[in-house]
């Protein structure tokens, strides 16, 4: 039943990455010349196990275990919203608060709301909103759209500056953010020369700014596909000198997706692989600050690896965040392809098993 089933979906997925060209277009993404900032309705179906049911069977399904790799499932949503905008989310950024987000579509729209919670359980999106990234002449962005990942350089998701970081014409634009949305981009981080080798679509995929260590400040951004002679995966980190080149160890070869920073200098690094014969795969890494060097290969340490036996989907976005507790919050939110009866929007959220990461929220 498991293995027929996960072939089943590898050949929904097969058609949701393009495999089945009559049946997803080359571009779905809606336009987004007239969208303007407005309310939207997010309806919500929660997740309470991580492992699918008809995977887990009647027993475990009764009695579902937490524990996933080194992490706790704390619960999960499938979103859905009327608004034709709503989809392809990359890039996600989650409060301080645990409850305040700022996501990012590859289709060239922001979206914000607040994480409502059934105790510890994700249980909905309230309070959202949704519109498009503004050109510096202050219309919607045009052909170059393909936003692929968000950081927050400086302030809070209340006002504050983020850097978006796009593919296909490869570029990081800053902006500025308000409770009015994102505001005309201003300026630009430079690119290393070497960042003119990646293909359209396989440019910058993960980016972050680093919240503490000794890079802290600092943007770090990887490609989704340029490798080294080793078949490690190429980034650069920003360093008070000019931007130095990052490699991270290939394993298995999955695709970066994005990464997130911790207040401490942690780097969580969010990888996706797919192949026809076994669907798509997700895997979360954790390179230590001591680690983060570059002029060498990082490896890091693998928290989770999941496949189609587990409640994913084509996850792109990722935010970790220490609460009050602690705690490391770990949030991830996935790319639909705008592909919505094949694929999902999922909000997945995680705690790290790991009493030394956790530690007091360093005060402000």
């Amino acid at each position: 039943m498991g293995t027929l089933a996960n072939s089943m979906r590898a050949a929904v997925f097969a058609a949701a990455f393009g495999f089945y060209p009559q049946i997803v277009l080359a571009d779905a993404k809606p336009d987004i010349a007239a969208l303007k900032a407005s309310p939207i309705t997010i309806d919500a179906v929660l997740i309470r196990d991580f492992a699918r049911a008809e995977m887990a069977g009647a027993a475990s399904a009764s009695t579902p275990n937490p524990t996933v790799g080194k992490l706790t499932f704390r619960g999960g949503l499938v979103l859905t919203s009327p608004s034709p905008n709503f989809g392809g989310w990359s890039g996600l950024v989650v409060g301080n608060d645990a409850k305040t987000l700022l996501a990012i579509s590859d289709s060239g729209v922001w979206m914000t709301g607040k994480i409502v919670y059934d105790g510890t359980h994700p249980a909905g999106i309230a309070d959202a909103r949704l519109g498009p990234l503004l050109n510096r002449d202050g219309r919607p962005i045009g052909r170059e759209r393909d936003s692929e990942a968000i950081a927050l350089e400086s302030g809070t998701l209340a006002q504050g500056s983020v850097l978006i970081a796009f593919e296909r014409k490869h570029r990081i634009d800053r902006y500025d953010w308000s409770s009015q949305g994102l505001v005309a981009g201003r300026s630009t981080v430079p690119l290393p020369a070497e960042a003119r080798r990646m293909r359209p679509n396989a440019g910058l995929e993960a980016m972050t700014v680093m919240r503490g260590g000794p890079f802290k400040g600092s943007v770090i951004a990887f490609s989704e596909r340029l490798y080294d002679r080793d078949r490690n995966h190429t980034g650069w980190l920003w360093a008070p000198q000019g931007p130095a080149t990052l490699h991270l160890k290939n394993i298995g070869d999955f695709d970066i997706t994005d990464i997130s920073s911790l207040d401490d200098g942690t780097l969580f690094v969010l990888e996706r692989r797919f192949r026809w014969t076994e669907g798509v795969k997700m895997r979360l890494r954790r390179v230590s600050p001591d680690e983060l060097r570059p002029g060498r290969a990082i490896e890091g340490e693998t928290l989770i690896e999941a496949d189609l036996t587990s409640e994913i989907d084509n996850m792109e976005g990722l935010s970790v965040t220490r609460l009050e507790t602690g705690e490391v919050l770990v949030t991830m939110l996935s790319d639909d392809n705008f592909n919505h009866i094949l694929q999902r929007t999922l909000l997945l959220q995680f705690t790290v098993n790991d009493r030394g990461q956790a530690k007091a929220r360093p005060q402000d």
